[in-house]
């Protein structure tokens, strides 16, 4: 959570050093500063290496999405290994989708699909950390990564170059998959000034996913806005802007500045907002809330637009199972590949129609695929062995499917994509790697993750 920290009395007192004003809470940190952070800067700051406006939103579709009601549905398959919820013809011929996904059928031109993406982890926390940090358990996560290389913050709007996005969840599975995914994306060696933001907190912040300042808990819309213009003006009446270094001037505009502007979303059109709101869809299984996944995407496209680099945007409830914590095949694809095709299509326009589609690139994956055949309760079980991945936009090559899978839907029936593919694809939408490559300062972890795999020929040939 962003707060702004100086006690009442150093406020009206107009006392405190400019350290104490500027100083900000960032999950994990404890009193490390958010000027301190922006003094971090970047390996890859020779001109030609960070490819300029790029950035990535990873949708992280947490407890394993099945890759045959997604994007691989087999419907010549027997009953029990094709897709419970039938399948679509898609714009492009030979696509196929999962009976769930109507809105990305239509538009698949702009999407690639991967039916070779495969990893060796069943286990979910260990899967998690596989995917999220490349296959090198314990390393860094690839959006801290990503952070490293650019800089932990955008050098002209000070936003951070890694956020990432999970709504509160109330039910008790879903709490766990957030856990997961939060200790997995761990800037680990790296250090914490990379680790990524992340803009959570009760209320308002869950509902509009705005910032807040908790300093006096403010919960709606209009106090938030008076707040921060009322700090503005007292800090301009103060003159505590004078004599600010660069880093701190630049954590003072991200407080008041753009990024008060990115996460503000009641500065945004509001048929927009409604084209996006998934809110209408529930999320859970015991306990429900409803769906936050439209106003993450729209929030991500804010940020990606304004400089930042690496949206991580959290989407739990996919281990469908049909035990006594998750539902089943049909009713969880009901449940959440319908806000997914909702929100994914509205994410996908709204790019198109800003001129940003080869400028951002979105990754869907999971912590690994289910199984080819539905258990006797109606779901399907973990299997790593072949694995959800699509891709769309980021100048990659769109309208395709990316290797081969074999009929039954259970492993790989051409060379398999593997988790270095992956991360030397983000690699190369955010970087020049034949650059990047022989820049001294580049992190042994990084520079070996680099060197593992070539990105995706397909997309990127």
């Amino acid at each position: 959570m962003l707060t702004w920290c100086p006690s009442n009395t150093a406020v009206d007192a107009g006392v405190g050093s400019r350290r104490e004003w500027l100083r900000a809470g960032w999950l994990g940190l404890g009193s490390l500063g958010l000027a301190d952070l922006l003094g971090a800067r970047a390996v890859a700051e020779t001109p030609g290496i960070v490819r300029p406006r790029k950035s990535v939103v990873f949708l992280f579709c947490s407890g394993g999405p099945s890759q045959i009601e997604t994007f691989d549905p087999k419907p010549n398959a027997a009953p029990e290994v094709r897709s419970q919820t039938g399948w679509l013809q898609s714009n492009v011929p030979g696509m196929e989708f999962g009976g769930t996904f109507p809105g990305l059928a239509q538009r698949a031109d702009r999407l690639a699909v991967v039916h070779s993406f495969a990893h060796k982890t069943g286990d979910h926390v260990q899967a998690i950390e596989q995917v999220f940090q490349s296959g090198r358990r314990g390393g860094s996560s690839l959006g801290c990564m990503v952070s490293r290389l650019r800089g932990s913050t955008h050098p002209a709007t000070g936003l951070p170059t890694s956020v990432h996005l999970a709504a509160d969840e109330v039910d008790p599975q879903y709490s766990n998959e957030k856990q997961r995914m939060l200790s997995a994306d761990s800037p680990a060696g790296l250090g914490p000034a990379y680790a990524p933001f992340r803009p959570e907190g009760k209320g308002e912040l869950n509902q509009s996913l705005q910032l807040q300042l908790p300093v006096n808990r403010v919960d709606d819309r209009r106090a938030l806005r008076s707040a921060f213009d009322r700090l503005r003006r007292e800090s301009d009446a103060r003159g505590l802007m004078t004599g600010l270094d660069r880093f701190e001037q630049q954590a003072f505009d991200l407080i008041l500045g753009e990024g008060r502007r990115a996460f503000d979303l009641s500065t945004e059109d509001p048929a927009l907002i409604a084209r996006y709101d998934t809110s209408g869809f529930s999320t859970g299984f015991k306990k429900f809330r409803p769906s936050a996944l439209g106003r993450q995407l729209l929030l991500a496209r804010r940020l990606c637009e304004r400089g930042c680099g690496f949206v991580t945007i959290q989407n739990p409830g996919w281990d469908m199972h049909a035990d006594g914590n998750n539902p089943g095949i049909v009713t969880g694809m009901e449940m959440l590949g319908r806000p997914i095709d909702h929100a994914v299509s509205v994410f996908l326009d709204d790019l198109a129609e800003r001129g940003l589609a080869n400028d951002v690139l979105l990754v869907i994956t999971g912590d690994f695929g289910r199984t080819p055949r539905v258990n006797k309760s109606g779901g399907r079980d973990h299997w790593p062995q072949l694995s959800t991945l699509a891709f769309a936009g980021g100048g990659l090559r769109m309208g395709q499917v990316v290797g081969r899978s074999t009929a039954k839907g259970d492993a790989p029936a051409s060379s398999p994509i593997s988790l270095d593919h992956l991360l030397a694809t983000v690699m190369h939408s955010l970087f020049d790697l034949s650059q990047l490559r022989l820049q001294p300062g580049v992190p042994r972890e990084i520079s070996r993750a680099l060197e593992a795999a070539a990105p995706i020929d397909e997309l990127v040939g």
